[in-house]
C-alpha cells in the first residue's frame, strides 16, 4: 500500500510573474498613477495585474521592503506617502555614498571604465529625449552602477538598490518639474566629465551640485500647502 506522499500541488506562482506584478505596481507608483496614501485594494490589483491573489500579497510584501507602500494603518495596504522629512534623509544618503563613489572611480577609472560611462550616458541621453520613464529609471540606475563598481563600493551599491524605488519616485518628482536650473543629462554629463578627467574632487563636486538641485526641488514641491 502507497504511503500517502505530501502535498505537491504548487501554491504559488512562478516567480517571474511576481517579478513581472512587481515591475508593474513598482512602475505605477513610481509614475504617480497611484498617490501617496491611495488603497492598494487585492481584488482590484488582481484585475488590473491579471495576478492571483497570493501573487498581489507577495507583490505587496515587496514593495512594503522597499518603502513604497504602507501596511501598518487599519485600512489595509495603501501607497506610502512622501514627506520632505523622509526625502532629505535619502538626498543626503545619496550625497554620502555617490559623492564618494564618484570621487573613487575618478581615480581608478581606466580606458574600459570610460568607455563604460561614456556607453550609459549616451543611454541616458537617449532616454532623456524618448521621456519613457521606466527607460529613464533603468538608464540611470546604470549609469550610477558602472561607477559604484568602478569604485568598487559593492556594498554602499547594496544600500542604495534598497533605496531605489523611493529615488525613483522622487527622480520622478523632480524630472516633472519646470524648476531645473540644470538639466539632468547636463549633471550627468558633467559627473562623466569629471571622472573621464581622472579629477576626483571635481566628480565629488559635481554629485553633490545634482543632488543639491535635485533636493531643492524636491522640498518646494512636497512642503507646498
Amino acid at each position: 500500500m502507497n504511503r500517502p506522499t505530501d502535498d505537491l500541488r504548487i501554491h504559488e506562482a512562478p516567480a517571474t510573474l511576481r517579478a513581472l506584478a512587481v515591475d508593474r505596481l513598482r512602475g505605477a507608483i513610481i509614475a504617480g498613477r497611484f498617490a501617496g496614501g491611495a488603497r492598494l485594494v487585492e481584488r482590484t490589483l488582481c484585475d488590473q495585474l491579471g495576478v492571483s491573489r497570493s501573487v498581489v500579497r507577495e507583490v505587496i510584501r515587496t514593495l512594503e521592503a522597499e518603502g513604497l507602500v504602507d501596511t501598518s494603518g487599519r485600512a489595509g495596504p495603501m501607497v506610502a506617502r512622501l514627506d520632505w522629512a523622509q526625502a532629505a534623509q535619502i538626498y543626503d544618503i545619496r550625497r554620502l555614498l555617490e559623492s564618494d563613489a564618484a570621487a573613487e572611480c575618478a581615480r581608478r577609472a581606466d580606458d574600459a571604465v570610460k568607455a563604460q560611462l561614456a556607453q550609459a550616458l549616451a543611454g541616458l541621453e537617449a532616454a532623456f529625449s524618448d521621456a519613457q520613464p521606466s527607460a529613464l529609471y533603468a538608464a540611470t540606475t546604470t549609469f550610477y552602477e558602472v561607477i559604484f563598481a568602478a569604485a568598487g563600493h559593492d556594498i554602499a551599491w547594496e544600500i542604495v538598490q534598497r533605496l531605489n524605488g523611493r529615488i525613483s519616485r522622487l527622480r520622478a518628482l523632480t524630472l516633472a518639474s519646470t524648476n531645473r536650473r540644470v538639466s539632468g543629462p547636463a549633471h550627468m554629463a558633467r559627473i562623466a566629465g569629471a571622472i573621464a578627467a581622472n579629477d576626483p574632487g571635481a566628480a565629488a563636486r559635481a554629485v553633490r551640485d545634482h543632488l543639491k538641485d535635485a533636493a531643492e526641488i524636491a522640498r518646494t514641491l512636497l512642503e507646498a500647502p
